[in-house]
């Protein structure tokens, strides 16, 4: 069983998306003792932002340089890696109302039409299925569905959105908000997303 662990935060050990990802790794590690995890982290390792000169490159009649042969094999590489896995966490903090740039160059290399969806005379149609996905979202403040601000989130509206559409429909989902608001604030959140995540439970399609 393999489970593909996805970091998008630039805060490093400072960072609560992090923190609270690495727990839910390890809370599948201690119900899958045969779990196999794969890292992907998108600072230490950024995946490039999509150019024409890729999506040309793609074309078996286009030739391209070193350096396109290397994006290209990395491109192919992280779409494998996520279709290899049983199990995905992505762990994404809030930046100015939406997700990281890293995080969404790397949707852009997994949200492949022939290879997660594809169209058909009803619309879209999403290929990805059998796979557990945990979405750990933190947000300095509050914007869930009771805050006035609600309106304003675009991370977790945006991945769910995403993930959907390629199939991935109910994901498990842990929020830690309103951190930057006062330290207290930040203990209770923590406490609560830690607590949701010792719920998880060992089943994979969810």
């Amino acid at each position: 069983m393999k489970l593909l662990h996805v970091d998008s935060s630039i805060l490093g050990g400072n960072s609560v998306s992090r923190e609270l990802s690495a727990a839910v790794v390890a809370r599948f590690q201690s119900l899958h003792g045969d779990l196999e995890v794969i890292r992907r982290d998108l600072i230490e390792t950024p995946v490039a932002h999509l150019t024409g000169a890729y999506l040309a490159g793609q074309s078996a009649d286009v030739q391209h340089d070193q350096a396109m042969q290397e994006e290209l094999t990395l491109g192919g590489a992280v779409l494998a890696e996520f279709m290899a896995a049983d199990i995905i966490v992505v762990g994404s903090p809030l930046y100015n109302l939406t997700i990281p740039s890293q995080l969404k160059a790397w949707m852009d290399r997994i949200v492949v039409a022939g290879k997660t969806f594809r169209y058909t005379p009803n619309g879209p149609e999403g290929l990805v299925h059998g796979k557990r996905l945990v979405l750990v979202l933190s947000r300095g403040g509050f914007y869930g569905p009771t805050s006035p601000r609600h309106s304003f989130e675009h991370g977790e509206s945006y991945l769910k959105s995403m993930f959907t559409f390629i199939g991935l429909s109910h994901p498990d989902v842990i929020v830690a908000e309103g951190l930057a608001v006062n330290a207290e604030q930040r203990q209770k959140a923590l406490e609560e997303a830690r607590a949701q995540i010792g719920t998880l439970s060992d089943a994979i399609a969810a």
